[in-house]
């Protein structure tokens, strides 16, 4: 039987190698770490997490809930291996970054049908591929690709840092979720702010010194995402920008003063050991010496011990509405399938699935069957559409959300029963469609 590559151990590229393998086809998964590592990553293991470790909200009422229930409908290997090793976040689903990866490397080098090759490729493969490499493509494939599919789009991407919770000074901060969202006493750590606090920092992180930009990009300034804004350049759009943003205090009540306070960073952790908490909302490119000083200033934070800096680097992604099919793969070469951020979706999950949707259509191409596109009323189909379909003139990356569902036949005001009946609708017709189908992944 012919063997589907797949470029690339991240989440696109794990969850399209185990949906190959469980359809009964051979997978060569190729990874290049640890012979060679981008700029953003670090650990050896695969699907290795490099922003935060939240895959965003845990309720099925919530796009990126429904997102991950629709994928655990269709057999994903990572949404189960997320919520086996979750850490406390509110209503998030957040899990422990080092035993995410590690369960991940596990299942994929344990199965009979994938094997995987740590080395560079330089060359888009022969015969049936999935292209996962993510926006950090390294240069000799990344050439490949631009050269195939006549260039791309770039924007800078920034991860926030990481300190250790013995650091923080546990007086000055209070544990609590969002409208009691959590389970306990809460499972974020809070800094609280008062005005004159808040106006200090604001004034010391838009003068901050930043980390330089080489080549072409210095020269022509980063293009930056607004899904994952650098907290200085969101506070120089206005004083109360980040205060509205990350740092909003509405559901949280200080019970130093009993009032909700002017302004809060929210740290949630990153292990199940609590020992490890990053700082919600702070991607930044500013100096880690600058980093040290500016969020010192915020109350709890002056002698905390930085154990990762945030940094920023260059994404790169396809044109892919004028590429892509809506099953991801490549219009001028059907064979060749291409999943991940570099596709145009935003966030963990929402690279996870497109990954899921290649790897079984994959499959459905070298059987002769026709690909799996799914309902537009559900979240992954409607994200797949939203790649391969996006109609204006300035394609930007899209994570999960409600706005990109068609609207429900009757109007429904209150927000929470108008996504609850969406999510109804999406797995209902999820279901339908299915069952319609002749699956040649078997569903876990």
């Amino acid at each position: 039987m012919e063997t589907i590559t797949v470029a690339g151990g991240g989440l696109a590229g794990c969850e399209a190698a185990w949906q190959i393998a469980q359809g009964g086809v051979p997978v060569r998964l190729y990874e290049m770490k640890p012979v060679q590592f981008s700029p953003a990553h670090k650990s050896p293991g695969l699907a290795e997490l490099v922003c935060s470790n939240s895959l965003k909200a845990a309720r099925i009422e919530s796009a990126a809930g429904l997102l991950k229930e629709e994928m655990r409908r269709m057999g994903s290997l990572l949404v189960p291996i997320a919520q086996r090793c979750a850490v406390p976040a509110g209503g998030a689903l957040a899990v422990d970054r080092d035993e995410f990866s590690r369960l991940a490397t596990e299942a994929i080098e344990s199965h009979p049908l994938i094997t995987v090759e740590h080395q560079e490729l330089a060359e888009l493969p022969q015969g049936l591929a999935v292209i996962a490499t993510g926006p950090l493509t390294s240069e000799p494939l990344a050439q490949k690709i631009s050269a195939l599919c006549g260039g791309g789009l770039s924007f800078f991407d920034a991860a926030a840092p990481i300190v250790t919770r013995e650091s923080l000074d546990m007086d000055r901060c209070f544990t609590a979720d969002r409208y009691g969202r959590g389970e306990g006493e809460g499972d974020y750590i809070n800094c609280p702010m008062n005005r004159e606090e808040y106006e200090s920092f604001v004034e010391a992180l838009i003068s901050a010194e930043r980390a330089p930009i080489h080549g072409v990009d210095a020269a022509e300034g980063p293009k930056v995402y607004e899904g994952c804004m650098p907290i200085e350049v969101l506070a120089s759009r206005g004083r109360d920008a980040i205060r509205y943003g990350p740092m909003k205090p509405v559901g949280l009540t200080d019970p130093r003063t009993g009032h909700r306070p002017w302004a809060v960073l929210q740290l949630r952790t990153e292990n199940r050991e609590n020992t490890l908490y990053n700082l919600v909302g702070f991607q930044t490119n500013l100096k880690f010496g600058e980093q040290r000083r500016v969020f010192g200033m915020i109350p709890g934070l002056e002698k905390a011990e930085f154990v990762r800096y945030g940094v920023m680097h260059r994404n790169t992604f396809l044109h892919s509405p004028r590429l892509l099919d809506g099953d991801f793969s490549l219009r001028d070469r059907p064979g060749l399938f291409f999943a991940g951020q570099m596709t145009g979706v935003e966030g963990y999950m929402e690279s996870a699935a497109s990954g899921l949707l290649a790897g079984r259509n994959a499959v459905r191409r070298l059987r002769g069957q026709a690909s799996l596109l799914l309902p537009e009323t559900t979240m992954t189909g409607a994200l797949s559409r939203y790649v391969s379909g996006y109609a204006g003139k300035d394609f930007q990356p899209m994570g999960a959300n409600f706005g990109i569902l068609p609207p429900l036949p009757k109007k429904i005001r209150d927000k929470r029963e108008r996504y609850g009946q969406l999510a109804q609708r999406a797995l209902r017709d999820l279901e339908e469609y299915l069952s319609q189908e002749e699956q040649p992944c078997a569903l876990l």
